[in-house]
């Protein structure tokens, strides 16, 4: 879409308005021009005749009521900066207000900026269904309706070994939707050193209350034993739940229970065993130099009769959550009202089956998943992007100190606490200036105002551009020359 906006436009829409009349002073509210007369100004009829009237006339409105404040509060304006703010609000209303950024944060899986990138066969899945109509439900043997469910279910169980899969919209609402299911106005232990907190203040307890269970802690923070468990399960308990503690390690003199021996207990007393995998992955990352995680297939393996992940993390796919094990439990998640509220859409699942599909061929995943291969990438080539990056932003910057560091990298999204990622950054600093604090941020600024902006962090006075997420080199130095500091 085409937009009008900028000064040197507003100039060429508005050259019939006399100038005399531009530049008048408004100062007082009974000066304010009507909604009618900007609206009959050239620059904005031609707005209104690329954008429509009722749009048109809103961001006029606007304009006026905030010019109306800025008056009363002591400010002043005249008809050509009014023009130009109804150029300007037009602008901002139209532009997607998602739109691709430049992740050079050091965070691979970062959840501000839309977690993981998808592979292009994913994109190319969802492009596809979303031109038109598809088979989302619909059996295309029998000619009868169909379930959504089953077109990554298959895939899900074949990699997992699961006996059935459900997906949902992300693995929040998995745990919502699996602890409503199976423990409502009933209680779930959960050992105190597994009651995490996530991203956006969502609390395992606070969870627990909204699925309608009560959450009965188990043992201390640091340590939890068997008979901690055997203790508390009484006729009122509804199943067995182990957290994944992905975003945080808990060290020291410390002691947990195990899956398998969970699993003992749970069965020992005819009760589901179900684990909250959070961040999941579907292989052993410990072959690709990455530490160890859970995989979900261990999950099961150990006893579990559901275990819930995220598809956006590790697995690097789309936003998502999966609820993988026994059919008979998932079945009657399946049968619950609440599962048709957070049910995923055809685009989703599309580019889902796309990402599972990569990994039935685990020679070409590093090559063809963006999550693996950003986390796996040479720490000896990003710094030689960094070499040549250097001297391009040192160019753009005459007044800053543009140097190459080594730094490290992390996963993100509550995934591999504890991992670090060998990578090289552009360290950019203003060695001249004694406090250089609200310098930095208006460079930061700057970056981020560019037709794609790049996100990188500000620490010890300086920053950071990591470029371990950086792939697209040409792109990134073309976006450069936007750059207004």
């Amino acid at each position: 879409m085409k937009l009008i906006s900028g000064i040197k436009e507003y100039m060429k829409l508005s050259s019939r308005l006399p100038n005399e009349i531009e530049m008048t002073i408004i100062d007082t509210p009974k000066k304010i021009p009507s909604v009618n007369i900007l609206l009959n100004t050239p620059s904005v009829q031609k707005l209104v005749s690329m954008h429509g009237g009722n749009l048109v006339t809103r961001c006029v409105q606007s304009v006026l009521i905030n010019a109306r404040q800025s008056i009363l509060a002591g400010a002043s304006t005249n008809m050509a900066l009014l023009l130009q703010s109804v150029l300007e609000e037009t602008e901002r209303v139209l532009l997607p207000s998602i739109r691709p950024v430049y992740n050079l944060t050091g965070i691979v899986l970062h959840t501000n900026l839309g977690r993981a990138p998808l592979p292009e066969s994913a994109i190319h899945a969802m492009v596809n269904v979303a031109r038109g109509a598809s088979n989302l439900e619909f059996d295309l043997k029998t000619g009868k309706r169909g379930d959504r469910h089953k077109h990554a279910e298959i895939l899900i169980c074949q990699l997992t070994g699961a006996e059935a899969a459900l997906v949902v919209n992300n693995n929040a609402a998995a745990v919502l939707l699996m602890l409503n299911c199976l423990a409502r106005r009933k209680e779930v232990p959960v050992s105190r050193g597994e009651l995490i907190e996530i991203g956006g203040s969502f609390r395992m307890p606070d969870i627990m209350a909204r699925a309608g269970c009560k959450l009965v802690e188990v043992g201390t923070t640091n340590r939890t034993n068997e008979a901690d468990f055997e203790s508390v399960i009484s006729s009122k308990t509804a199943l067995i739940m182990k957290v994944h503690t992905s975003n945080f390690e808990i060290k020291g003199f410390t002691k947990s229970v195990s899956e398998r021996e969970l699993s003992r207990i749970a069965h020992h007393h005819d009760l589901p065993f179900v684990i909250d995998l959070g961040s999941g992955t579907l292989i052993d990352l410990e072959p690709y130099n990455l530490p160890y995680e859970t995989t979900v297939s261990d999950a099961l393996k150990s006893g579990a009769d559901l275990v819930t992940f995220s598809g956006d993390k590790l697995l690097g796919g789309p936003q998502s959550g999966i609820i993988a094990g026994r059919r008979d439990l998932i079945e009657k998640i399946k049968r619950s009202p609440m599962t048709r509220a957070m049910r995923p859409d055809k685009v989703t699942l599309a580019a889902l089956q796309a990402v599972l599909c990569l990994y039935t061929d685990t020679k070409r995943l590093v090559e063809e998943l963006p999550t693996l291969r950003l986390l796996t990438r040479d720490p000896v080539e990003i710094e030689k992007l960094a070499h040549r990056l250097a001297k391009v932003l040192q160019e753009c910057l005459e007044l800053c100190e543009v140097t190459v560091e080594q730094t490290y990298s992390q996963v993100g999204s509550g995934a591999l606490p504890v991992g670090r990622l060998q990578s090289a950054a552009l360290k950019i600093a203003r060695p001249d200036l004694r406090r250089s604090g609200k310098t930095l941020e208006k460079l930061a600024q700057s970056f981020r105002t560019l037709q794609i902006p790049v996100i990188g962090r500000i620490s010890g006075d300086a920053l950071w551009f990591d470029l371990r997420c950086l792939e697209d080199e040409k792109g990134f130095v073309e976006n450069l020359q936007g750059l207004k500091v």
